[in-house]
């Protein structure tokens, strides 16, 4: 039964998490906007969420993995990751600072602004599932 709940509930469970930890890339380039050399990061949300669902479910459909010592191995992540594996990528300069930092005001406010709507859509559409299983259980209203 709770298998079946997790199943239900597991794509906005994983899009909020991702949605959660983008916020904090945002903020921290915000954060950073006068450091010297400072390059903004951002997370590629579509691949994050096909990643982060092929985790959560243990699907043969996830990332591929080398299985042999012939195989090559990924590349290395530009940016680092995030305590989930979550691959951060440096955003490209739109326009160059004389101190090297990369990070552009408006479009990190811009960003930040839309993460945040899709933050609570998300959450709406959680409730809205939870409501509709409240009222399948208790019979309708």
């Amino acid at each position: 039964m709770l298998g079946k709940l997790d199943d239900y509930l597991r794509f906005n469970e994983a899009a909020l998490s991702l949605r959660s930890q983008r916020q904090t890339v945002l903020a921290s380039n915000i954060a950073n906007a006068d450091t010297p050399n400072y390059k903004a990061r951002d997370i590629d949300f579509s691949s994050a969420l096909q990643g982060a669902l092929a985790r959560s479910s243990g699907s043969a459909s996830g990332p591929l993995r080398t299985t042999a010592a012939q195989h090559f191995p990924s590349p290395p992540q530009a940016g680092g990751t995030l305590p989930d594996g979550t691959a951060l990528q440096y955003r490209g300069v739109v326009q160059g600072a004389v101190d090297g930092n990369t990070v552009d005001m408006d479009v990190e406010r811009n960003q930040f602004a839309d993460n945040a709507l899709r933050y609570e859509a998300g959450i709406t559409l959680i409730n809205a599932q939870i409501k509709s299983m409240m009222a399948a259980i208790q019979g309708g209203s």
